[in-house]
């Protein structure tokens, strides 16, 4: 990193001596006056330390903590972090401080996936996270340099609430960048936050994840003109003021869509979710893989009673997780015979497990797939997962460096086609996603082919206990919001759940837990959503009128001001 200087203090409106206006209660004003004098005159060291514990913090607003508040000091002081730095390379190294601190604190969890194998990646724990996390702090930093590049060349005052509409502008584009550049990460997005109510996440169905990171970064940061210099405190308040009316205006028509849309079920179905709670360490152990065929056999067939003690109608159709079969269920006919007993009649077993696909005479390709397989033991459909883990499932740049000693598997992974919609006996037609492939907004359903329901196998017990469990299931659900359609989660050790079209959870099995869900299938809505309909594109218009509006804004500032 180069050499950043201590910026000096470019004028008196960074002074904690200044007078504060008129109208100040109980001192607030002053105490947010002398918050950002001190950060504007820290030193390089300083800035960069706080930056960094900012982020930390900021991770408290994601599942499974769901503390929101946190989000309004965190951004607050990361836009005063940005806007007293004298040159844009001092507001790209505390925007990558940020990101930083928010990923590696965010994605801790990612390590114990090479503590599955210690003896063979465990030495990577320290290298793998802090990695991972300082190429994602990258698009922070991209979107610090940006804010401060806008405020000084649209010379944006300090005094302008502008700022703050430009800084959430650029925040949300370089999510947005995140989500697709390089195969895209869109882990953790902001607005992904509000998952803790169902009334907040709403607001996605119409802009998408992006335009609620948008909004929500926007009323988080909202807070830094309560240290401006105007004469009024109502003045300097109102910005922040206009950010809450906007939240809570999210929050009602959110819950007024709630209140006037009800999600019916399909009729004559009735699903149940395995989750068996295997270990990973246990998962592929060969002296095992009978055992576990076996427990998922036998929690498909098991009858299961109701609260009041009556006993449950049997399932149509049984779902069990990613990779939940050890074996090559393709090339097993054996295998599809003992499936086939577990099988409801004219219903399905749909399975995850991997596949060997023969591409030549001498060359085996090996997917991760799901089958379904029918009461006469045949497999009546397949899907391949295209979207792969990097370093997990297939090594980048392979062909050019040796990386085989930092992947998870021995060898790559090959693709499938890409989104489709299956079309399976007794079933809507379903859009089939495993694992990862759920984390990608506007791209979990083929547009030329919709259908009414997402498929989600999973498998997170590479994760154990962790937050990132919960992070995972948190993108699911906002999935279902954006696209109207009903969302079934089935996971090796949880969560598992039925989701409806509005993001609401129906019926779920907590991590780390055993069981079976028998539950009947929502409906998708009648009509798709915005989002469902425009996709992204929604999300780019929002943040370039946000980003236009916010320069208007500080010039006409500049105007009344002269």
């Amino acid at each position: 990193m180069p050499a950043l200087e201590s910026p000096p203090i470019e004028s008196d409106r960074w002074s904690a001596k200044r007078t504060v206006g008129h109208g100040t209660v109980f001192g607030i004003g002053h105490a947010f006056v002398s918050a950002r004098a001190w950060i504007a005159e820290s030193g390089t060291w300083r800035r960069i330390g706080l930056a960094f514990a900012l982020g930390a913090v900021a991770v408290l607003a994601l599942p499974p903590y769901g503390v929101v508040p946190v989000l309004f000091p965190a951004f607050t002081a990361l836009l005063w972090l940005i806007e007293s730095s004298r040159r844009a390379r001092m507001a790209f190294a505390c925007g990558w401080a940020f990101g930083f601190g928010f990923f590696l604190a965010g994605l801790y969890w990612i390590s114990y996936a090479f503590l599955v194998d210690g003896d063979r990646f465990g030495w990577m724990v320290p290298l793998a996270v802090p990695g991972l996390a300082a190429v994602a702090a990258l698009y922070v930093g991209l979107a610090t340099a940006l804010t401060h590049a806008t405020l000084r060349r649209a010379k944006i005052e300090p005094e302008s609430p502008g700022r703050v509409l430009v800084f959430a502008a650029w925040w949300a584009a370089a999510e947005l960048l995140r989500g697709w550049a390089l195969t895209g990460f869109p882990w953790n997005l902001i607005g992904s936050v509000w998952v803790v109510s169902d009334a907040m996440i709403q607001l996605a169905s119409v802009t998408g994840i992006y335009g609620l990171s948008l909004i929500t970064v926007a009323a988080a940061a909202a807070p830094a003109t309560l240290a401006d210099d105007l004469h009024r405190w109502s003045k300097r308040a109102a910005p922040f003021l206009v950010s809450l009316a906007v939240l809570a205006a999210i929050g009602a028509g959110g819950a007024a869509r709630l209140a006037l849309g009800a999600a019916g079920t399909v009729p004559d179905v009735r699903l149940r979710l395995v989750q068996p709670n295997i270990a990973q360490k246990e998962k592929w152990l060969p002296e095992l893989r009978d055992k576990h065929l076996i427990q998922h056999l036998d929690m498909s067939v098991a009858p299961r009673a109701a609260a009041d003690g009556t006993t449950l109608p049997r399932p149509t159709h049984v779902i069990w997780s990613e990779t939940a079969v050890q074996y090559l269920i393709d090339a097993e006919p054996n295998l599809l015979e003992v499936m086939a007993r577990a099988v409801p009649p004219d219903g399905l077993i749909i399975a995850g497990a991997i596949r060997a696909a023969r591409e030549t005479p001498t060359r085996v390709r090996y997917l991760n797939s799901l089958h379904a397989i029918d009461d006469q033991g045949r497999i009546v459909a397949t899907y391949d997962k295209f979207h792969l883990v990097p370093f997990g499932e297939y090594v980048p740049l392979r062909g050019l460096l040796d990386l085989s000693q930092v992947a998870l598997a021995d060898t790559d992974f090959g693709r499938g086609p890409g989104l489709t919609t299956l079309r399976l006996a007794g079933l809507p037609p379903l859009s089939p996603l495993i694992c990862y492939e759920v984390i990608f907004p506007g791209h979990v359903a083929k547009d030329s082919d919709r259908p009414q329901w997402i498929l989600n196998l999973t498998n997170d017990a590479w994760y154990r206990l962790s937050s990132g469990p919960h992070q995972h299931f948190a993108a699911a659900r906002m999935r279902a919001v954006e696209e109207g359609l009903p969302l079934v989660r089935v996971a090796n050790t949880g969560i598992s759940a039925v989701i409806d079209p509005y993001g609401r959870i129906k019926d779920s099995l907590a991590l780390g837990q055993r069981g079976t869900i028998d539950s009947a299938l929502p409906q998708a809505l009648a009509n798709p959503p915005l989002f469902a309909v425009f996709g992204n594109g929604i999300a780019v218009v929002l943040l370039t009128v946000c980003l236009a509006l916010g320069m208007a804004l500080g010039r006409w500032k500049r105007t009344i001001d002269a």
